[in-house]
């Protein structure tokens, strides 16, 4: 009984119950009325006809024959003086005729009005009219109609209300219950489609249909499935990714280990051997880090702490810090920046994204080649380019190069190859700063880096 279409119908049913027991109420109330001064209506009509005729022919034989044609009708009449004595009157109608005219006044108006209107209590209703001739009044036509004939008239009124109203209590019932039911099948189809996800299925397909808060509803539970779906594909992925990365420099730990560990190696070649340990022990703290890192940004944890920045100052020292490396390996780092441009950013997070992503420059690129860093204002943003003439990104793989733990090189290389997660990390830093970054390159003749921000 707690049933969401039980509580829903017995609402509904209470609350048009009420409706229908109002207007059914009124609408009865009404009916017994006007039926009731039609009643009236008609008596005192009859009763003014006769007087009408007895004005124009006022003798015993006038006066006779309208009694005898009342004798023949379903009413009663009573003609009398204008002191009140009975003149001329219907069978069986004296005795309760003549407690009426008892109580009658004398100012009665010349349209008649209704003496008696107790219909529910007293035999017969009536109604008087005043007989006047040449101004003067000559006497009183009483006109009686026994209530029975109303009393079943009320009766058959109240049965065919009462049917009626069983009746439509009845198709209440059924419309309620179909209604209730077809509201409720998508809240249970929703409710079973939660308890499905609550247990991992994700396959869960509604079919939703209209436009209304249900449909709405159930849409939305319908792209949370999905969305459920697609991150635990992700997260299985992310999973073997990350065991895969970890397994291959703990395979170079344990290999050169158990090498670095035999008795009779030189201490050159043990040496050589402990540097790829190390090498491979980096590998792996900088790959926990940067999982570290995305753990934050995706529990919100995650925080920018802007301020204003002279960018051109700002690249100019990482320009400084870079340089050494570059000359190292042969290449030229190149800085293109107006004097007076100011953002808002977090110092150390952006130096993060510069440093990944020229470091990735200075990795895929070969000696006498240049990376370049140009600063633009386009329509009040600031975008800036970095650019280099290394080996490129192959078309298939530059939509997914922002995707965590994608690698260009799917062969892991302890020279070249990284975590998969710096460009993961730099698109959420660039993000979180209200910004956006993408890549064009073509292949074997280099790539850019293009990052949008809101100037000021």
């Amino acid at each position: 009984m707690r049933k969401i279409s039980f509580k829903l119908g017995l609402l509904f049913f209470v609350f048009v119950l009420g409706i229908e027991t109002v207007l059914f109420a009124s609408l009865y109330v009404t009916l017994v009325n006007s039926r009731i001064n039609e009643e009236f209506e008609q008596l005192l009509a009859r009763g003014n006809s006769h007087r009408r005729v007895l004005e124009k022919n006022y003798d015993p034989s006038t006066l006779a024959h309208v009694t005898m044609m009342e004798s023949e009708a379903e009413t009663d009449v009573v003609i009398t003086n204008d002191k009140g004595r009975i003149l001329f009157f219907s069978d069986h109608i004296l005795p309760f005729a003549k407690r009426i005219i008892k109580n009658v006044k004398k100012n009665i108006p010349y349209d008649g009005m209704i003496v008696q209107k107790n219909w529910q209590k007293e035999s017969h209703i009536s109604t008087v009219s005043p007989i006047r001739i040449d101004g003067k009044i000559k006497g009183y036509v009483y006109m009686f109609q026994n209530t029975d004939s109303i009393q079943n008239m009320i009766y058959k009124l109240k049965h065919h209300f009462i049917m009626v109203g069983i009746l439509s209590v009845f198709l209440t019932i059924i419309t309620i219950a179909f209604l209730s039911r077809v509201i409720t099948i998508p809240l249970i189809r929703m409710k079973q489609a939660t308890e499905k996800l609550s247990k991992g299925d994700f396959s869960v397909r509604l079919q939703v249909k209209g436009e209304d808060e249900l449909a709405e509803l159930g849409k939305a539970i319908q792209t949370l499935a999905r969305d459920l779906e697609f991150l635990k594909k992700e997260r299985n992925e992310f999973l073997a990714s990350i065991s895969h990365e970890l397994r291959t420099p703990l395979t170079y730990v344990k290999g050169y280990a158990d090498i670095a560990r035999r008795p009779n190696i030189e201490e050159e070649e043990r040496n050589r051997y402990l540097s790829i340990i190390y090498e491979e022990a980096e590998h792996m703290q900088k790959l926990v880090k940067d999982l570290f890192e995305l753990a934050k940004m995706d529990q919100h944890s995650f925080q920018i702490h802007k301020e204003p920045t002279n960018l051109c100052s700002f690249l100019k020292k990482l320009h400084d810090k870079m340089y050494p490396a570059f000359q190292a390996k042969k290449m030229s780092l190149v800085c293109s920046c107006d004097e007076n441009i100011i953002v808002h950013i977090d110092q150390k997070r952006f130096d993060q994204v510069m440093m990944n992503l020229l470091d990735n420059a200075l990795k895929y690129s070969v000696q006498d080649t240049t990376v370049s860093i140009d600063v633009r204002v386009e329509k009040g943003y600031i975008v800036i380019i970095i650019s280099d003439e290394g080996t490129g990104i192959p078309e298939d793989d530059l939509p997914h190069i922002f995707e965590r733990l994608y690698r260009v090189d799917k062969s892991r290389s302890r020279t070249t190859g990284g975590t998969g997660l710096g460009l993961a990390i730099v698109k959420e830093i660039i993000e979180a700063h209200g910004g956006s970054i993408y890549a064009e390159s073509i292949y074997g003749k280099g790539t850019k880096m293009i990052i949008t921000l809101q100037e000021g």
